[in-house]
């Protein structure tokens, strides 16, 4: 059994932060469960772009208000508590956080800890 605690995890190497965004990564790829989950902290008034070539990934908004784009298809999507987006064809999207956004995401494959966006957006693949 795995038991953690997002304030403890906060404090650790498993709290990895950029210019719009801190994600605490709760389960990691080493945790051996065949996905990572992640609390995610979009900051209000940013703009990601994020294209996962290497995973697929769930995002259920916890709090805030924003907006994704889907770039393949030019369609946009409120994001409020409660909607989930699932990026199920490693979909090229850009996420607005009008407020501040509390996200709880999953990966599949899982990451392995430190993974930052790359310049197009994704994280590395697994290896």
């Amino acid at each position: 059994m795995i038991v953690r605690q997002l304030q403890e995890c906060e404090q650790t190497e498993r709290c990895v932060k950029s210019k719009t965004w801190q994600s605490t990564r709760l389960l990691l790829a080493g945790d051996n469960m065949g996905f990572s989950f992640h609390i995610t902290t979009i900051y209000a008034n940013t703009e990601t772009h994020m294209h996962y070539k290497n995973h697929l990934e769930s995002v259920y908004c916890i709090s805030g208000k924003g907006e994704i784009k889907d770039l393949a298809t030019g369609e946009t999507h409120a994001i409020t508590p409660g909607t989930i987006y699932i990026l199920n064809n490693n979909d090229k999207h850009i996420l607005w956080a009008h407020e501040e956004l509390s996200l709880a995401c999953v990966f599949n494959p899982p990451v392995t800890g430190q993974e930052v966006h790359d310049e197009s957006g994704a994280y590395p693949a697994a290896s």
